[in-house]
């Protein structure tokens, strides 16, 4: 028993980091988002049992959710999967990701950070961490879709090829992609050869 909760602790990270979350993901000034509530949904989805926490200090008027240098502020946020907490701070800032002056916050500045600080501590449970990564897809994803772009030309494809940019230019091809035989381009070149040609063929019609 001890044994499959220790297999269960192990692989969880795993098994978020696999969720594609792609088709969540909002882009906001050259940066992408994943929503809180989706998120967080997603988790207790599969960890009934996960916790956050929006960490506070004590302030004059009591408990306060944000900490300061008194220059200008943050958040600090933990979320517990499986008994792991992940914690992340968070400067609060305004819309184009710069922080705010203490003197010029608000309650709703403060709330928003609060959520991406928690999007963002689920991430380092595995949850869309791939996107911070600036990567495009889940790694075993991205494994099967490199497998793919990886495999070789097929024959159709060297057909198309051969009929679209002439037998005499095969070998002018070759050299920029740096490949040493037709045979060995790889799928995901071919790919973008019969795009790329097509495009200009219909754009000569």
């Amino acid at each position: 028993m001890e044994e499959k909760k220790e297999e269960v602790k192990k692989n969880y990270f795993e098994e978020l980091n696999n969720i594609n979350v792609q088709d969540k993901v909002e882009k906001k000034n050259g940066l992408s988002y994943l929503s809180w509530a989706w998120a967080w949904g997603e988790i207790k989805k599969r960890y009934p049992d996960a916790s956050y926490t929006i960490y506070e200090r004590e302030s004059e008027w009591g408990p306060i959710n944000y900490f300061t240098d008194g220059k200008t502020c943050w958040v600090k946020t933990g979320v517990t999967v499986n008994g792991i907490e992940h914690i992340e701070e968070l400067p609060v800032m305004d819309f184009k990701n710069k922080s705010i002056s203490l003197e010029l916050v608000t309650s709703f500045d403060v709330n928003k950070a609060i959520q991406r600080s928690l999007t963002k501590a689920l991430a380092r449970h595995g949850l869309g961490l791939y996107i911070y990564a600036g990567e495009d897809l889940p790694e075993e994803e991205q494994k099967e879709v490199d497998a793919e772009n990886n495999k070789p030309i097929t024959k159709e494809q060297m057909e198309m090829i051969t009929k679209l940019v002439g037998t005499e230019k095969i070998p002018d091809m070759l050299t920029y992609y740096k490949i040493d035989k037709f045979e060995n381009m790889p799928n995901k070149i071919a790919k973008e050869v019969i795009a790329r040609k097509n495009k200009k063929h219909e754009a000569t019609v």
